[in-house]
């Protein structure tokens, strides 16, 4: 009988989401235990078997010293890493951080702020080690934690999109929150795969996938301005779940024409 491939599920700072999605795949996670031997994946067994791993999705971003190393070893063992989720692609909500001085931050929280063990910043797994394939969201979709699985089982390329929201808004017949009634939508930057969820159910995309491949956060800035917004709007606006990834960090530098 052919040896399964093994799958290792792997946690650093995040909210645990992106880990339960594989969870919430219900009747497809016993086709995919059919499929997969599950070698380690702390949120769902016991089972902690070492050596070289087929595929690792790795949830959470580096925030610590000890993160760093365990990363690396990680990388070492894994014939194919995925970085799952937004903490792991783009630093989470954790990078607000990036943007302050943490151990200030630290010391107005903690009692003993030295012996934490913290990095300055909160970075994605690639800023550390190199990764196959990144799968945005927050938390990720279901189904397309379900391409990627199946795409690895057959060995080809995965499909996840690289349009933005503004697309599946219109294969679900949304009217447009921003034109509608004006309401600030991140849609047009922000990379599909949520289905347009909010805008749905006429609120403004929040940006939970992040930047699409070629954001014109400029455009969208001026919108944002003209309905009203100030530069601290702004800066809020595109630090959020994705704070630390490139074209959103650009995008919130706060500006002085207030």
């Amino acid at each position: 009988m052919a040896r399964k491939p093994r799958l290792a599920v792997w946690k650093f700072a995040s909210c645990d989401g992106c880990q339960l999605t594989l969870l919430d795949c219900e009747d497809e996670l016993l086709q995919i235990a059919e499929a997969l031997e599950i070698a380690y994946f702390k949120e769902a067994t016991p089972a902690s078997e070492r050596g070289l791993y087929d595929l690792s999705l790795v949830d959470g971003s580096i925030s610590t010293s000890a993160d760093a190393q365990r990363i690396l070893a990680i990388r070492r063992s894994s014939r194919r890493l995925v970085a799952i989720g937004a903490c792991a692609i783009a630093g989470g909500i954790q990078s607000l951080r990036n943007f302050a001085d943490a151990s200030q931050m630290a010391a107005s929280v903690y009692p003993c702020p030295a012996k934490l063990d913290i990095l300055a910043t909160s970075k994605a797994i690639r800023a550390h080690v190199p990764v196959e394939l990144e799968l945005p969201g927050c938390p990720i979709d279901k189904r397309a934690l379900l391409e990627v699985l199946s795409a690895f089982l057959v060995g080809r390329k995965p499909v996840v999109p690289g349009h933005s929201v503004c697309l599946e808004c219109k294969v679900r017949g949304n009217i447009c929150v921003m034109v509608g009634h004006g309401t600030p939508c991140m849609g047009p930057v922000t990379r599909a795969g949520c289905g347009a969820l909010c805008p749905a159910y006429e609120r403004g995309c929040y940006g939970c996938f992040g930047p699409m491949e070629t954001p014109n956060t400029a455009s969208l800035i001026h919108a944002f301005r003209a309905a009203g917004w100030s530069s601290a709007d702004v800066t809020r606006a595109f630090r959020s779940f994705n704070a630390d990834a490139e074209q959103f960090r650009r995008a919130a530098r706060p500006s002085n024409d207030d």
